[in-house]
């Protein structure tokens, strides 16, 4: 069975309760992830026991806002369609992706999911798998660093182009990419009067992104390269730690099946499909482990 058949084959009250949104789940969650950020934060600037230690704890709960940025796009987080879009925006800023721009890219990888030539995100998943030194660099997420900083300046140049971003959308790229170029300038000056941004923000993101990388590789990673959602996305089964810090996420063969299911849904949803899916995997660390095997 494909997705398309998959979908149709769904009842529609069960399609219908799978798909209902809700701000009071969105904000639970949102609130507990944020608050330990912000309990984190706390700790490194009061410069509390072992503070250092908890600089990489405090990169990865940042750049897994990533996956709820990711959802944002979709407008499922949350039933309110303007908290998705500030809550998006939020998260971008924290990690130099513009929501406006992402938000058209990732649809694209949605519609297109692991098309060579279509997929945006192909390479990303997918290239750097081959052999020690591609991965290690792109493990570090200094490519994807600067792969983000230059898209950030071409859209506040108003120079962005690609064949998933219409032409109507263009001015708004370059107003956001002004806005976030603006606001970044405010927190560079800001170290000349305190350096609390650096510890809590900058290079605790720069420490987490590999995890962030790393976990990524996974979802789409080694998958043929068919159209069929089944088949060219992966299930990774992890501990409810990973999954409250990706927003469920890891269900990622049932997102891609049924974008539209909000993330506290989604394990409803796999009890649902589990008996059609195609790539399964038992963490993270063994994607890993099988992935370097094949250098």
């Amino acid at each position: 069975m494909d997705h398309k058949t998959f979908l149709k084959s769904l009842p529609a009250e069960v399609s219908g309760a799978l798909t209902r949104r809700s701000d009071a789940a969105g904000l639970r969650h949102l609130v507990a992830h944020l608050g330990l950020i912000a309990l984190a934060a706390v700790w490194i600037a009061s410069g509390g026991p072992l503070w250092w230690a908890v600089v990489p704890v405090q990169g990865v709960m940042i750049v897994f806002l990533f996956t709820l940025e990711h959802e944002a796009t979709h407008k499922t987080p949350f039933a309110s369609e303007a908290l998705n879009e500030w809550v998006g925006r939020f998260c971008g800023l924290l990690l130099l992706l513009p929501f406006e721009w992402f938000r058209y890219f990732h649809l694209a990888h949605h519609r297109f999911t692991n098309i060579p030539g279509k997929d945006p995100e192909l390479a990303d998943y997918d290239r750097k798998l081959d052999a020690w030194g591609p991965f290690l660099w792109h493990v570090t997420g200094l490519p994807y660093w600067g792969s983000l900083a230059k898209q950030l300046w071409v859209n506040a140049r108003g120079r962005a182009d690609a064949p998933y971003l219409p032409e109507r959308v263009k001015p708004r790229l370059k107003q956001e990419a002004r806005i976030m170029l603006g606001l970044y300038l405010l927190l560079a000056l800001s170290l000349l009067v305190t350096p609390v941004v650096l510890w809590v923000w900058v290079l605790p993101v720069l420490v987490g992104q590999p995890f962030l990388r790393l976990y990524l590789m996974a979802e789409h990673g080694r998958c043929p390269k068919v159209a069929n959602m089944f088949d060219n996305t992966r299930t990774t089964y992890t501990n409810a730690i990973v999954r409250f810090l990706a927003w469920n996420m890891p269900y990622h063969t049932e997102h891609h099946v049924f974008p539209a299911v909000p993330f506290y849904k989604l394990p409803e949803l796999h009890g649902v499909m589990k008996a059609h899916l195609l790539h399964e995997q038992t963490g993270y660390a063994e994607f890993t482990k099988e992935t370097i095997k094949g250098f």
